[in-house]
């Protein structure tokens, strides 16, 4: 069966590994929920057959991503859990909001492991802003995760640079293109910076589109995320406070070479996780961890759940 245009447009043209061809072979299934008006959208992976399910497991993706990000992780844990990654309310293919907080997206969140059945205790990952969302449920919640991962997420002390906080990374006017390809080809990473992978980067690219029809007719083609959800006011909330008061299991991953965390930033967060909590370097990468060293960060992943998990056992 010959495949539709849609199709054709997320086929990666770049030559990738066989590894990164078998994990996007492995599609999550498109569900949806609703949470307090607003259409959720998130992709869940069934686990193997056969394999004694361990738990669940939800991925939460950074400030104008989507759950595609996590299309190259996510059939990894697929052996023994239960797997969904979330699109964040004005990202991916979730509504917009008139309003966005980080109290919502826990409710978001919340409402995703429940339609998902990840189980009465989940692991929570969460990337850049998507971290800064899952601190906010642990506070609420964390008496019903198993753990709490936080990759590369950018905290200042109380007081540091709150201005800069408060304005980080706008992300400006929607910008319309012509085709479909001319989108994927001005796509960036935010904040720029090298990434070996171009296959990784030009499957996200191609997830990251969607088509916008004007009132004479034509057709563009978009980012997939609403910009009112990207304002600098998305990180102006005390997320220090909420993941001191996380009760449960945390840990904090950070890229070797960020362009965001600094080792007295990764210091303080991981000051506030209490004593115990790992701290895990990833060699080799830049903010965009999962992107520049995914099998790494898969490899630290699968190690930090056994070792819970071992914990919890004894």
């Amino acid at each position: 069966m010959a495949m539709t245009q849609y199709e054709q447009n997320l086929v990666v043209q770049a030559p990738a590994p066989d590894w990164f061809n078998w994990a996007i072979g492995q599609k999550g299934q498109s569900k949806r929920v609703e949470v307090k008006g607003c259409s959720i959208h998130y992709l869940a992976w069934e686990p193997d057959d056969g394999v004694a399910q361990r738990g669940g497991i939800l991925f939460v993706h950074g400030g104008g991503a989507n759950a595609h990000w996590w299309s190259h992780i996510a059939p990894f844990f697929k052996a023994g859990y239960r797997v969904a990654s979330i699109d964040l309310s004005g990202m991916g293919d979730s509504g917009t909001r008139d309003e966005y907080n980080a109290t919502l997206r826990a409710e978001e969140i919340r409402a995703v492991i429940e339609d998902a059945d990840l189980g009465p205790k989940t692991y929570l990952v969460g990337h850049s802003f998507g971290g800064f969302m899952s601190m906010r449920y642990a506070a609420l919640y964390g008496d019903s995760l198993a753990g709490l991962v936080i990759a590369d997420s950018p905290l200042y002390p109380p007081g540091e640079d709150e201005g800069q906080r408060a304005r980080a990374n706008p992300m400006g006017a929607i910008r319309v293109y012509p085709t479909f390809e001319e989108a994927v080809a001005r796509f960036r990473l935010r904040p720029r910076q090298p990434c070996d992978n171009d296959y990784i980067v030009e499957y996200i690219a191609r997830h990251s589109i969607k088509a916008m029809k004007s009132g004479a007719g034509k057709g563009g083609w978009i980012w997939k995320f609403d910009t009112n959800a990207m304002s600098g006011r998305r990180f102006a909330e005390p997320f220090h406070e909420h993941l001191a008061a996380a009760n449960c299991p945390s840990a904090l991953f950070i890229a070797a070479e960020s362009a965001l965390v600094t080792d007295e930033m990764a210091a303080y967060t991981h000051g506030l996780m209490g004593p115990g909590a790992p701290l895990v370097v990833i060699p080799a990468a830049h903010h965009h961890l999962i992107l520049d060293q995914p099998l790494a960060f898969v490899a630290a992943l699968r190690t930090q759940l056994e070792a819970w998990e071992r914990s919890g056992k004894r």
